[in-house]
């Protein structure tokens, strides 16, 4: 909550999916088959998982990006569970005779999955609605790197008008992509950092993209946490909470809507990370994809039980 006692608004931005999701003992080798335990069916996409984080832990969320045909069946049932989670759905852009994206998810014991999605090329013309419109009550914005196309120029008005801009980013960006420098806080995942600097060092990419940009940077590394610079420069780690994990899925986007999520309430970078941290880890205790992200109370009371675990010491950050 902000000092209003409000719910703070968050602006999400990014591209859903409808997500298959198949648990397997084992990938199946080429040419063979393979029978799952379990099947489920769940919306996701980056933003998307995020924004449900984001409700759960107690945003109020907006959503916008395209989505395919209104009479087509991935849509209808992504748009009937965000509205399930509370998330505002107002600015989504139905796209005529587009498909939604749609994607299938094998998950192993260990939580590992392997994914294969299909997205219309042609989505990615989409036009979003009136920045005003937008912006509307808004504290703070998060956008998947892959809408750079669509989304860089509402994210430069977004800078310019002092809103915390957080990209969430699944894939190596270009160093000449305009989300690198709009952005106020660039969240990669250690394999996507590493790409994008060229550097097979998490930290020393991060020095690099430094160069280039004046965005907060870190980049998670699952299990080992969160590595990231400081303001004068410093890398620093936050670490990841051990948990059992039996599905990592939409985990890195759990922390990225919980991160911003506190950025939005006022807390500072370290807080945020360490927030995000349990949140992400909770999620990957449990099945679900983004659907799987924790309530506020959960992670509030996982917090509380790991400093409990460590009397005397402050919060590991």
């Amino acid at each position: 909550m902000t000092a209003t006692g409000l719910a703070p608004g968050i602006l999400c931005i990014g591209i859903p999916v409808r997500d298959l999701t198949f648990r397997v003992e084992h990938v199946p080798a080429r040419g063979s088959k393979a029978n799952a335990s379990q099947l489920a069916e769940i919306c996701g996409g980056n933003a998307l998982n995020a924004a449900i984080a984001i409700a759960r832990l107690g945003g109020r969320v907006t959503f916008a990006g395209p989505m395919g045909d209104a009479r087509e069946t991935s849509s209808s049932f992504i748009l009937e569970r965000m509205a399930l989670e509370g998330i505002d759905a107002s600015h989504i852009v139905r796209m005529s005779g587009l498909a939604t994206p749609v994607s299938a998810i094998m998950i192993e014991p260990s939580g590992e999955r392997t994914i294969t999605i299909y997205r219309d090329p042609a989505l990615w013309s989409v036009e979003l609605p009136d920045v005003d419109e937008l912006l509307a009550d808004c504290r703070a914005v998060l956008v998947e790197s892959r809408c750079a196309s669509f989304a860089t120029s509402l994210c430069t008005e977004i800078r310019q008008r002092g809103i915390p801009l957080i990209v969430g980013v699944d894939r190596a960006m270009s160093l000449q992509d305009g989300l690198l420098t709009a952005a106020s806080h660039l969240l990669f995942a250690s394999e996507q950092v590493q790409e994008t600097a060229g550097i097979a060092d998490d930290g020393e990419a991060l020095k690099r993209l430094a160069k280039l940009t004046p965005a907060f940077l870190a980049a998670t590394r699952g299990p080992l946490g969160t590595i990231w610079l400081n303001e004068t420069g410093e890398l620093k780690e936050t670490p990841a909470f051990p948990v059992h994990a039996v599905d990592t899925l939409g985990a890195g986007d759990v922390f990225h809507g919980a991160f911003t999520l506190r950025l939005a309430e006022g807390e500072g970078t370290r807080e945020a990370l360490r927030f995000a941290a349990a949140a992400a880890a909770l999620k990957c205790t449990r099945h679900g994809g983004g659907l799987a992200a924790p309530q506020r109370v959960e992670v509030e009371e996982f917090l509380r039980g790991q400093q409990a675990a460590m009397p005397g010491q402050a919060p590991a950050l």
